[in-house]
């Protein structure tokens, strides 16, 4: 293990002494009781709606949780607003 192969991108995961993909499969989105990774839910549903569920997805596994939560709080109020000029829009 010793030496990074891919420097910037890849990193030890010292709770298990392997190679952790940064970039591509970050542990904090591949935690998930159920095994699926975050993307694959996320993709599926427009931005808001995609980033408010990857803000509460990693919510306690990255940085600070009640941040994660205000932030996927933030994405929710953004597409309800949306939802609600679209709505007025079409009276």
């Amino acid at each position: 293990m010793g030496e990074q192969k891919y420097p910037g991108k890849w990193s030890i995961n010292p709770a298990y002494k392997e190679e952790v993909d940064n970039v591509n499969h970050p542990p904090h989105y591949k935690q998930h009781p159920s095994g699926v990774e975050c993307i694959e839910i996320a993709e599926h549903h427009n931005f808001c709606i995609g980033n408010a569920i990857k803000y509460l997805w990693r919510s306690g596994l990255k940085n600070n949780a009640v941040e994660d939560l205000k932030k996927a709080q933030w994405y929710i109020t953004r597409e309800i607003a949306r939802l609600e000029n679209v709505t007025e829009a079409r009276k």
